[in-house]
């Protein structure tokens, strides 16, 4: 389906981010990884997806929070892979606090990771998929995109930064072959959201059971974990043909939380 195009993924190397660059090379995307971890784990992952899927898989250890690195990862993929046709905005980190108490550098942290990095990434990618007409920009949003929750300030700003920057590049670029969507999921079952399950039924003195549940999935109304495949696949069909009609849009992929 993809076969000939060429990914940049940020915050690639686990999670989310991992699994949409994975269903991308999987549909014949070559792709540029990105993101943190231990170097020997990411050459693992890195040399693994190439094995697996046989498109040409990179590493660029860029950090998010430095404009200029940014750049360069988009400069290095255009030279090595000879293009990026796809540029997938992932990366993000997340802090909780009441907004008197909230830290000021968490909020710089993340609005520079998960905010002003998509900007500075599709800034460097487009003029190239305006030279050749075509592209396709995904960005990783969030059910708190749309409605917010107390407590994540920082967060909620940023990700409904991000949607308002995917609505106006899809302008921009809807004339030059290039669509600009932005996937929002709701609670997405992750190794990370796993681990804390245990704590959190500690602190507050209820089952495991009753944390995926009662806390957790409150807000989903199926009760149900979005899964990381599910978000993989769904950039695929964004990143298809078939999605070509599609721009500017704002995805909800949360199981029914903000329709309430």
């Amino acid at each position: 389906m993809l076969a000939g195009k060429n990914a940049v993924v940020t915050g690639s190397t686990s999670g989310i981010g991992h699994a949409v660059a994975s269903a991308l090379a999987e549909a014949g995307a070559n792709v540029m990884l990105n993101g943190l971890g231990d170097p020997g784990e990411i050459e693992t992952t890195r040399s693994e997806l190439a094995a697996k899927t046989g498109r040409t898989v990179l590493f660029n250890g860029a950090d998010m929070t430095k404009p200029d690195e940014i750049a360069g990862m988009i400069a290095q993929a255009e030279s090595e892979l000879g293009s990026v046709d796809i540029l997938v905005n992932n990366a993000g980190i997340q802090h909780v606090a009441p907004v008197e108490e909230f830290p000021i550098e968490k909020w710089n942290a993340i609005l520079a990771i998960n905010l002003s990095a998509a900007f500075h990434a599709i800034r460097a990618a487009v003029p190239g998929m305006k030279e050749r007409g075509w592209g396709r920009i995904v960005n990783t949003a969030s059910a708190h995109a749309l409605v917010a929750s107390p407590y994540k300030a920082a967060y909620v700003a940023a990700k409904h930064g991000i949607a308002g920057l995917t609505k106006t590049v899809a302008l921009e670029l809807a004339e030059h072959g290039t669509t600009v969507n932005a996937i929002a999921p709701g609670y997405v079952w992750t190794p990370l959201v796993e681990s804390q399950i245990p704590d959190t039924a500690k602190s507050r003195g209820i089952t495991e059971e009753e944390v995926v549940n009662d806390v957790i999935l409150d807000a989903q109304p199926t009760k149900e974990f979005v899964t990381v495949d599910q978000i993989g696949q769904f950039a695929v069909f964004l990143c298809s043909d078939a999605a070509a009609s599609i721009t500017g849009a704002i995805l909800p992929m949360d199981g029914g939380w903000t329709a309430q």
